[in-house]
């Protein structure tokens, strides 16, 4: 039993995670869209090989452009548009780790980000806490200003301002406050 009353008036556990398909939807699309960094780190050619029709000769240096790549017509339908929904529907088994070439955005192979699942675990579960716990209002009536700015990991080219207002009971954020 919850002693704050019914299940709505509790924070967001670990184990509410595998429930929130559409907000593991949203990260997916997120990080697809706006990866944190817009290319992958530099690789080496070990060999000689063709690429797209190009002629790679061995030892040339790599980089893939994620961001790119991430936005392909031939593989995302309305790629700059953000639709979570594509990630229930159209591609329901893509997953963000580097596995398939559609998205990495935490690049892929020996050298892919070694905090990947930290990261994801750590990601879900604060946002599912921040849209939980407060209602996110906008500071302006102003249309949201999604363009980009230059940058290695980026940014928005003008600050996201909003307004945060409690929806939870504060008792529930009282360290003083046990379960019992």
């Amino acid at each position: 039993m919850w002693p704050y009353g019914d299940r709505k008036h509790r924070q967001v556990e670990e184990s509410d995670m595998k429930n929130l398909v559409y907000l593991q939807a949203i990260v997916k699309e997120t990080l697809r869209l706006y990866p944190v960094a817009p290319l992958s780190g530099p690789r080496v050619a070990v060999e000689d090989c063709t690429i797209a029709g190009f002629h790679i000769p061995a030892g040339t240096h790599l980089v893939v452009n994620l961001w790119k790549l991430h936005r392909d017509p031939s593989v995302w339908v309305n790629p700059s548009e953000f639709i979570p929904e594509r990630f229930i529907i159209d591609h329901p088994k893509l997953d963000v780790r580097g596995l398939l070439f559609e998205c990495l955005p935490f690049g892929s192979g020996r050298r892919k980000c070694p905090g990947i699942s930290l990261v994801l675990q750590v990601l879900h579960l604060t946002l599912a806490r921040l849209l939980h716990t407060f209602e996110l209002g906008m500071v302006s009536d102003a249309t949201v200003d999604m363009s980009e700015g230059p940058g290695l990991t980026v940014p928005k080219a003008t600050p996201l301002e909003v307004v945060l207002t409690p929806r939870l009971p504060s008792m529930l954020f009282d360290s003083n406050n046990k379960e019992e």
